[in-house]
């Protein structure tokens, strides 16, 4: 019974000690002890070895008190011990004397806080990881002998023999009564591995990306002392429970205190071992973004200095940790994108590869993302990564900050030295597909000098019947909207005009912009009603898509105050669009041109007998011009609505109807069209 006296005065020791709080006086105390001379420890092989003891120990303890098998399977080292030995073995006295230090003052029923502090003073010119490691090592040296014996003392004469000795008690026997003095004592051992691991890690960052010396791993720093404590603290009431069960073979007493007091412990221990994750999880942050600092300056330096080959800026583009970013395409691409496979030549004169990098916000990456990223490189003629991760976040950043990418995609264009030639190629690829090559600013510039505003430019091909139409000198319209009521007032009463005037006249629907599903419906009711001539979906995106490459184009390459007709006829028909009403455009010939928006073409329209002799006269687009000039609005709205770009717009916008300067707003949309 003296056994048990003793571990009764070390629970209420303990509790006393572990009441107080970590004030000053105690890391003082704490501190006073260490006076480290500089020698290195290897502490990461010695770390693995306990790791290897403790991990193995715990669920074979439960397997014991659960299954109410006394065999224990054996377990197989992966750990090459051989590597270890030499480690160990200029250690093996500090830790041989931290064992016997616990075992006796355990025994004695030593105060817990005076025997971490005589261990802590033991170990003073250790650094702060290589004294809970060693100390750790004690531990799983006592534990693991104890835990052996008591295993094999089944099936094993000598394990039995020591047993007897050592008056161990039979775990079998007593199993409800160990069952949560070891759920305890488990819980606790592993919050002090845990604990010891992030001081190691802690110790192991790396110094030329992160300093001690300012947050947060100067906070880091300054916990260490106290979670060494607590760790050691903790080892010794670890120790001091087994020791208990030393000389209670015949009869076993636990007291439930015993277990609270190692629960108190391990919550405390898992507290700290929060706070310090918290600290790391910051240092690593840090480490990142001074990674990520140091790439960045990198890749502009590579980025904007002529390079020997293009190769060497696609090495820093990527994650050094994948030695094989890119998908190539293969023979079974199923989509094949015109302006890439069938308007490239195979010569010289038109030799280009495209890459595409999908930047994401890997945040929200699921796996829902993954297959619409698989979906898509799978229809992909070019070049593309084979998964967004692989790309540096520091390209990323530079992507957003240099070349402006916001949401809308962009082409950048590289020479064969890789210097960027153009940071948005894709305007001029939507304007004039492949005569654009080689895709630079001074080649779009060069484009826009020899255009005009004609109606080859506003259609580009997208209407297959246009030459045969202009041969035949007809009158041409293309309108759009999204009101059936007024479509089928407007292509009436155009006809009508048309046929009165015995002239030819053919109707074209464009569609809507961003209204996909709505415009499909207009187009399948304008077809079987025969209204007029009407686009497929993909010529409708394609035909806004390019409007609004042409306005972006141009503000690049045109000074606010030159005027430019062609910008300000793209401005207006997209005015026209962004208004709730319809809208019309008509030419003769390549340039003869009248346009107006809905209200104003179908009051005409619907007017015509008023200017009927004029349009004889003059003919019928000069005449329809004169007289919607004739025509006052007492109140208009014109609305210009463009989406987010990366290459910015004029501030200086002019009305289509009046010619003053439009307020700008900003609209956010949530569309799924």
């Amino acid at each position: 019974m003296a056994q048990a006296s003793r571990s009764q005065q070390l629970v209420r020791s303990e509790r006393r000690m572990f009441a107080a709080s970590d004030d000053n006086a105690m890391m003082k105390q704490i501190l006073s002890t260490h006076a480290p001379d500089g020698r290195l420890v290897d502490v990461k092989p010695i770390l693995l070895i306990i790791d290897n003891v403790l991990r193995h120990i715990t669920p074979e303890i439960d397997q014991a008190l659960t299954a109410g098998s006394g065999r224990i399977d054996s377990f197989d080292d992966p750990t090459n011990l051989s590597a270890i030995d030499g480690v160990l073995d200029a250690l093996a006295y500090i830790v041989h004397k931290i064992s016997c230090e616990i075992s006796c003052k355990c025994a004695g029923g030593g105060d817990a806080h005076a025997t971490t502090m005589v261990i802590l003073n033991m170990l003073s010119s250790y650094s702060w990881d290589a004294k809970v490691v060693l100390t750790l090592a004690a531990f799983a040296v006592n534990f693991g002998e104890f835990w052996l014996i008591v295993q094999l003392c089944t099936t094993n004469t000598l394990a039995k023999s020591v047993a007897l000795l050592k008056q161990l008690p039979d775990v079998l026997e007593h199993s409800q009564t160990l069952k949560p003095h070891f759920d305890a004592l488990n819980k606790l051992i592993k919050a002090m591995i845990d604990v010891t691991k992030c001081i190691v890690e802690f110790i192991e960052l790396p110094c030329e990306y992160i300093s001690s010396e300012v947050p947060p791993l100067s906070t880091a720093m300054a916990s260490i002392p106290t979670a060494v404590y607590w760790t050691i603290r903790s080892v010794v009431a670890c120790a001091a429970q087994i020791t208990s069960l030393v000389g209670l073979r015949q009869e076993f007493v636990t007291s439930t205190s015993e277990a609270w007091e190692l629960s108190s412990l391990a919550h405390k221990v898992s507290s700290i071992h929060e706070h310090l994750r918290n600290l790391l999880r910051l240092c690593y942050q840090c480490i990142e973004e001074k990674k990520q600092e140091e790439t960045y300056k990198e890749f502009i330096r590579i980025i904007e200095t002529p390079q020997m080959e293009i190769s060497k800026i696609f090495r820093v583009i990527f994650r050094k940790e994948d030695p094989h970013p890119l998908f190539s395409p293969t023979e079974k691409t199923r989509v094949l994108e015109v302006l890439y496979k069938y308007e490239r030549a195979p010569s010289s004169e038109l030799s280009y590869e495209i890459v595409w990098l999908p930047i994401v916000d890997r945040s929200t990456w699921n796996d829902s993302y993954q297959q619409k990223f698989l979906n898509l490189q799978s229809i992909m003629p070019w070049y593309t990564v084979n998964h967004p991760s692989v790309i540096e976040p520091a390209v990323i950043k530079y992507t957003k900050e240099k070349w402006r990418f916001v949401k809308k995609p962009i082409v950048v264009t590289l020479d064969p030295l890789g210097k960027v030639t153009c940071t948005n190629a894709l305007n001029m690829m939507w304007i004039w597909g492949n005569a654009a090559f080689p895709f630079s600013t001074d080649k779009e510039e060069s484009l826009w000098k020899s255009e005009s505003w004609t109606i080859e430019l506003l259609v580009d091909g997208l209407e297959p019947n246009l030459p045969n139409w202009m041969k035949e000198e007809k009158v041409i319209c293309f309108y759009g909207g999204e009101k059936m009521e007024w479509i089928e007032s407007f292509t009436s009463a155009t006809k009508k005009a048309a046929q009165t005037l015995e002239i030819g006249l053919e109707m074209v629907y464009v569609g809507k912009n961003n209204a996909k599903e709505r415009v499909k419906k207009i187009s399948g009711l304008i077809t079987e009603k025969q209204l007029s001539h009407s686009w497929q979906d993909a010529s409708v995106w394609f035909f806004w898509n390019r409007l609004e490459s042409m306005l972006y184009s141009k503000t690049q390459h045109v000074k606010i105050s030159d005027p430019d007709i062609i910008k300000q006829e793209v401005m207006t028909i997209l005015g026209y669009d962004g208004s709730e009403h319809g809208w019309a455009i008509f030419f003769l010939g390549t340039t003869e041109m009248v346009r107006a928006n809905g209200e104003r073409v179908l009051s005409s329209m619907q007017s015509f007998e008023e200017w009927e002799e004029m349009a004889r006269q003059m003919g019928f687009i000069p005449a329809l011009r004169k007289h919607l000039e004739g025509i006052t609005d007492d109140h208009h709205c014109t609305r210009l609505i463009l989406p987010g770009i990366s290459g910015g717009i004029a501030e200086r916008v002019v009305c289509a109807e009046c010619g003053r300067p439009m307020e700008m707003y900003f609209m956010y949309r949530c569309c799924v069209e």
